[in-house]
């Protein structure tokens, strides 16, 4: 379970045929008296070409092309139309307008532009203006920027109150600029509703029932616009959908067939702690997918390990003739005492991802072979469906996967056709809501119909694989100034699947039951340097709960999760303070529940399973 980021799969680029007249190129420093050649910095260019014009009509295309030494991410151009024209239509970008002021923005594969390269986008259009006062990222089309003038920085991520049926209100953190800041842009879904001169604003004539995704940009007082800020999702109050009732939250963990060995956790445990009336489902990780098939795991801890009476659930010990023994029986013997919850078998897992790319090859062999296993009489009725854990379809984890971006849409549809209406099939999916990273990568809107929910891995964002820092927590609810990755924190994540079509009540919010440190820091706040990974009990850089909160306890908070320095060792975790307020913030989004990884890193009296619990009612 990682949510740790490879290198950004290679941008696709989309050709569209035009007709009718040669295309005119028209640089936009010609155009629109913009920055001198001798003033711009040639980092990105931006020009535009009319294609064809049909006299009722034209089609327009934009060229950005990166004239810079360094590699831009995502691109943004801006141009005015004299009144009476308009896009009517777009492709390969996103286009919104206020008044005669058009946006446009990269979609999810073409925003990444190496040195040298360029990508185009076209729309159609109305009426006999040309564009004028283009802008590409804030600065002049041409390649240049306002001489001795920097652009603003990245507002706050906003935060939503009063939220009702039909409006919420946002505030947010000014931005920062060397000339001052002049206003900010209101995003919603990515496209402008507004622009304000204060901190605040209040959208009204909102859907009741209904997902939003806000963030802002700020703009400078010569018009330049800085980076836009985090995302927060919102869910208006009241519609016919709702959200889930308190009794109706998931609230599960994931048990792990290996934590029988050395960390000596057995299915007892749940019961021992106090965590199995708190929890809904459980997971049990993991199977394996190998030869295009669901296999088993591990055979000894799954089915044959025997369980002494002091080991077991019921205070029973297994006997040598018995026909199921192991992790198995012992989850037999939980759902007894325990019927209200429900377990999902679950396959593949970091290091046992790298063979889904050829069994989605034939979807409906592999679901049947899924099937086969998990319904197996010896152990049918243990199991109430399956769960998937595939780092990561069309993108790289510990492996790469080249399958395509419906290969996970492919192969949920044929897990839903063959487990069927009365089993549960879920899915543990990547949380890296960088623009062009894995959320990008695979149709998890489209997946979503066949899917009950979404385990979400909201963790894993940061850690000492970067073995020089910077420090971070490794799993921010919120972006907050300073984060190295953008993209990289929970409620960006969380929003990006809703922008994807995914209910929120398909989503399960991450919480890991361990911590990620450094060693070698003298910083006690997140960003300062490291020499390498801190030393843990089974892993160097990761570290239980259970221990951490007494060998390391928190000294502050950042972006809702904990982080401690002591010594010259920096942790960042989840404490039962942070759990809360994270499950505080999962309600307000409408989520179906949490989920987290995994139960032996809990205390031996289910501290952060209690907060689960409790925080989601």
């Amino acid at each position: 379970m990682s949510t740790e980021a490879p290198p950004r799969p290679r941008s696709r680029f989309r050709a569209r045929a035009t007709a009718g007249l040669t295309a005119l190129l028209l640089p936009l420093a010609a155009m629109v008296g913009l920055a001198s050649p001798a003033e711009a910095a040639t980092s990105a260019t931006a020009t535009y070409a009319k294609s064809s014009d049909w006299g009722t009509g034209f089609e327009g295309k934009w060229t950005v092309k990166n004239t810079g030494t360094t590699t831009i991410n995502s691109w943004t151009v801006e141009w005015d139309f004299p009144s009476g024209t308009r896009v009517t239509s777009a492709w390969d970008a996103t286009v919104t307008n206020s008044g005669d002021h058009w946006t446009a923005k990269n979609v999810g594969w073409n925003g990444t532009l190496a040195p040298g390269a360029s990508v185009s986008f076209g729309f159609n259009g109305s009426g006999p203006g040309s564009p004028s006062n283009c802008k590409l990222n804030g600065a002049s089309c041409d390649g240049g920027s306002v001489p001795g003038d920097n652009p603003p920085s990245a507002p706050g991520t906003p935060t939503a109150s009063g939220v009702t049926d039909t409006s919420v209100n946002l505030s947010w953190s000014a931005a920062t600029d060397d000339k001052g800041i002049k206003n900010y842009d209101v995003l919603r879904d990515g496209a402008k509703i507004a622009t304000v001169t204060g901190t605040t604003y209040t959208n009204t004539g909102l859907t009741a029932g209904t997902d939003y995704s806000y963030s802002v940009q700020a703009r400078d007082s010569a018009d330049q616009t800085g980076p836009v800020s985090g995302a927060v999702a919102v869910r208006t109050t009241g519609g016919s959908g709702g959200e889930p009732g308190p009794g109706d939250k998931v609230k599960l963990g994931y048990f792990t067939n290996w934590g029988v060995y050395g960390r000596n956790y057995h299915v007892k445990n749940l019961v021992t702690s106090g965590s199995a009336s708190k929890i809904t489902h459980i997971n049990y990780a993991f199977g394996n997918v190998s030869g295009g098939k669901c296999t088993i795991g591990d055979a000894y801890a799954d089915y044959d390990k025997a369980y002494t009476a002091d080991q077991s659930v019921d205070g029973k010990a297994d006997t040598w003739d018995q026909p199921l023994r192991g992790n198995f029986n012992q989850l037999r013997k939980l759902k007894a005492q325990y019927p209200h919850i429900k377990v999902l078998w679950s396959f593949g897992g970091w290091t046992w991802s790298g063979g889904f790319g050829q069994a989605v090859q034939n979807p409906a062999a592999f679901a049947q072979s899924c099937y086969d296993l998990v319904e197996d009489p010896r152990w049918a009725d243990v199991f109430d469906g399956i769960d998937l854990d595939w780092e990561y379809p069309n993108a790289c984890g510990l492996t790469c996967d080249t399958s395509g971006p419906a290969a996970f849409k492919n192969m949920m549809q044929a897990m839903r056709t063959k487990f069927g209406a009365n089993n549960l099939v879920t899915a543990a999916v990547t949380a890296d809501a960088s623009s062009g990273g894995k959320i990008d990568a695979a149709d998890y809107g489209g997946a979503a119909q066949y899917l009950d929910w979404y385990n979400v891995m909201t963790y894993d964002f940061f850690g000492a694989w970067a073995a020089k820092g910077p420090t971070a927590p490794h799993s921010p609810l919120t972006s907050y100034p300073g984060i190295p990755q953008a993209g990289f924190n929970s409620a960006e994540a969380i929003a990006k699947f809703k922008a994807k079509g995914v209910p929120a009540k398909k989503l399960l919010l991450g919480i890991g039951f361990y911590g990620r440190g450094w060693t070698g820091v003298t910083q006690s706040a997140p960003g300062g340097t490291a020499t390498g990974p801190a030393a843990g009990t089974y892993e160097q850089g990761i570290e239980d709960y259970k221990v951490l909160k007494s060998s390391c306890p928190a000294t502050g908070t950042i972006a809702g999760t904990a982080y401690a320095h002591c010594g010259t060792n920096w942790w960042s975790y989840d404490t039962p303070a942070t759990v809360t307020s994270k499950m505080n913030w999962a309600n307000n989004q409408g989520l179906g529940g949490a989920f987290f990884w995994e139960f032996s890193g809990d205390t031996s009296n289910g501290e952060l399973v209690g907060a689960i619990n409790s925080g989601l009612g």
